[in-house]
């Protein structure tokens, strides 16, 4: 035997293996060590196809790992992931053959820190929409002049300072009372509840808000409470709130009469602003101004017309004075033969003239005067001034009757030298 023939006996034959195959054996081997496996990591990547399989890739600072989430499993999801999503994922690894590639097939997913937070959210509020605190009915206009606003919050955040830029910037004639509570913690709700029962014992308020800055789902957990839910429902007055970010949602959201995207949203939407109200009385103002001259335009009209109708004495006399002159030529003669008799008659004739005259002028300035006065007793300012007033409700429409009118409706009443603003406390309709 020669020493290449000793030297093949002593090495052993390596397998050669087809691709397929090692990717299936390195995928049984996988299986045996590591099926089933949990893994935590970090959303990258999440796409839904249109057969409704979803793929993304779990990965942290030391790696990354392709997944498959399988439209039957992926049903359960109650929202789809998010690049960023914290995630702990639970399934079987393998090897995708076709590329050649570790893969991890997803059978579960939950997110890490905030999925049991999500799915109780999903738990209270299930349950009290079952027992209709979300009934839109129940949701409550908001005033767009309330007598006074209140605002729960923490003295140390600061969506506090944005709610009251906002409110002395839009309404700085309303009083705002403000309730300190912590927003964020266990002890939260408790306080929350304590906060807003020492706004319902008031008497001086028309709304409510509830605020607080963004943050994640636990720092936001206590306007989630089952309690704090059902204390809102109970408000006197309706509730704005205003918790978090746009994108945010709590359960007081959905209790809540109004809910606004942000904090500063919540202070712009409980009222109507300054410059809105002053605009609309200006262009009441400029309303009533405009019926009062175009009554007094049309009764200087009328006087025009009666000035014309009674013309100028000085004419009407002159008239006269001629046909005298004219009847005087004619009949020279006879008159000659009674001039005293003629002079007589023409004396009484201009002494009757000279009192129709008087007396017609008398007349018209009696009519004058009387249509004078009925003007001057047109000027809503008289009638004020007499110590009548003039109601309209909270839109700035009159008030002709009390049809319409409920106990606890907020009206206006116009004085002479004042405006009052009035809450309905009983309507006694009158009989005839």
């Amino acid at each position: 035997m020669n020493t290449s023939d000793f030297s093949k006996t002593l090495v052993p034959t390596r397998q050669i293996w087809a691709v397929g195959a090692l990717c299936l054996a390195v995928s049984d081997a996988l299986s045996a060590r590591f099926n089933p496996v949990a893994v935590q990591g970090e959303v990258s990547g999440f796409t839904r196809a249109s057969s409704g399989h979803c793929y993304f890739t779990l990965k942290d600072t030391g790696g990354q790992l392709r997944c498959a989430f399988f439209k039957r499993a992926a049903q359960t999801l109650n929202r789809d992931l998010k690049d960023g999503d914290e995630i702990v994922a639970e399934g079987r690894l393998g090897v995708y053959s076709a590329r050649g590639e570790l893969q991890m097939v997803v059978e579960s997913v939950r997110l890490k820190g905030r999925g049991n937070l999500f799915e109780e959210f999903l738990r209270i509020k299930a349950k009290l929409e079952s027992e209709g605190l979300f009934d839109p009915s129940l949701k409550r206009d908001i005033s767009p002049n309330p007598k006074g606003i209140g605002v729960v919050t923490s003295l140390q955040a600061a969506a506090l300072h944005d709610v009251l830029s906002a409110l002395r910037r839009r309404v700085p004639h309303i009083p705002v009372v403000v309730a300190n509570s912590p927003v964020q913690g266990a002890q939260a709700p408790l306080a929350l509840m304590t906060s807003l029962r020492s706004l319902y014992d008031r008497d001086d308020l028309g709304v409510i808000l509830l605020v607080r800055g963004g943050g994640s789902m636990e720092d936001l957990w206590c306007f989630n409470d089952e309690q704090l839910a059902r204390l809102i429902r109970q408000s006197p007055v309706p509730i704005i709130s205003g918790v978090g970010h746009e994108t945010d949602f709590t359960i007081a959201d959905f209790c809540a009469d109004l809910r606004a995207p942000t904090p500063t949203a919540a202070a712009e939407l409980c009222a109507v602003s300054r410059e809105v109200l002053l605009d609309s009385l200006e262009a009441l103002q400029d309303d009533l101004t405009g019926a009062i001259q175009s009554g007094l335009d049309t009764r200087s009209q009328t006087l025009d017309r009666l000035h014309e109708r009674l013309g100028r004495p000085s004419t009407f006399l002159s008239k006269q004075q001629a046909r005298l002159s004219l009847l005087s030529q004619r009949l020279l003669p006879s008159l000659r033969a009674s001039t005293k008799e003629s002079e007589y008659e023409l004396a009484q004739l201009k002494s009757r003239h000279d009192r129709a005259w008087r007396e017609a002028l008398l007349d018209k300035r009696r009519t004058l005067e009387s249509a004078q006065l009925r003007l001057g007793l047109l000027d809503p300012a008289l009638v004020l001034d007499r110590g009548y007033a003039w109601l309209s409700d909270s839109s700035g429409r009159a008030i002709m009757d009390a049809t319409g009118l409920k106990a606890g409706e907020h009206i206006q009443a116009t004085l002479s030298k004042a405006k009052l603003s009035l809450n309905v406390l009983e309507v006694e309709n009158l009989k005839n």
